[in-house]
């Protein structure tokens, strides 16, 4: 495999990783109030309304979460950064920042089939990019210097690419069953568990 020239420590790349991730957080909370000025059946019938908006921001803040943690895995043994790394990074910060979009349509139209196929291929997308980084950190050993490979193991790419197949699935299944595909996600609870006591009984 040709070597691409170096670009650089993988500082910046991080700090900005650690912005976006930060600020998409941040963007999901904006749509969350409660006019002013409401009696008590009224105040009560918009905290009722509100409920949808608390459950996607809480998946979304869950996802991107682990997206961020995701990505500081996987640069924590890079002492160089290329640029295909650069480009696969970008990318992922680039939808990232994109997922408070279909975050307000599950909120906002949870009911339409649509909705929740545009948040999993969303996620897919986000899952795949930081799967494909985490395969080329363990195939170019000159970005991780002489630190020991502990990136691109068979746990971190097995727990990236159930994430990607889980939400992918989504979009044929919004098809078929609607907005109780959603249903579909909480699979990755067990797996993830799963996945992570398998990896520890390796040890």
């Amino acid at each position: 495999m040709r070597k691409p020239i170096p670009e650089g420590g993988p500082e910046r790349v991080v700090a900005l990783a650690d912005g976006v991730f930060a600020i998409a957080i941040t963007l999901l909370v904006l749509d969350l109030s409660v006019p002013r000025d409401l009696d008590s059946a009224q105040y009560e019938e918009a905290l009722y309304e509100l409920l949808p908006d608390l459950g996607a921001y809480a998946l979304s803040v869950v996802v991107l979460g682990g997206f961020w943690r995701d990505h500081r895995r996987i640069f924590r043994t890079v002492r160089q950064v290329d640029g295909h790394l650069i480009s696969l990074s970008l990318l992922g910060l680039g939808l990232a920042a994109l997922l408070p979009f279909p975050t307000r349509l599950v909120s906002d139209y949870g009911g339409e089939p649509a909705s929740p196929a545009i948040y999993g291929a969303a996620v897919a997308a986000l899952g795949a990019t930081h799967l494909a980084m985490a395969v080329l950190v363990a195939r170019r050993p000159w970005l991780r210097g002489d630190e020991p490979k502990d990136v691109g193991t068979g746990r971190d790419l097995l727990d990236s690419a159930v994430t990607v197949i889980v939400f992918l699935l989504t979009v044929p299944l919004a098809a078929l069953i609607g907005p109780g595909a959603m249903l579909w996600w909480l699979v990755l609870i067990p797996a993830k568990v799963g996945i992570s006591r398998a990896s520890r009984r390796a040890r």
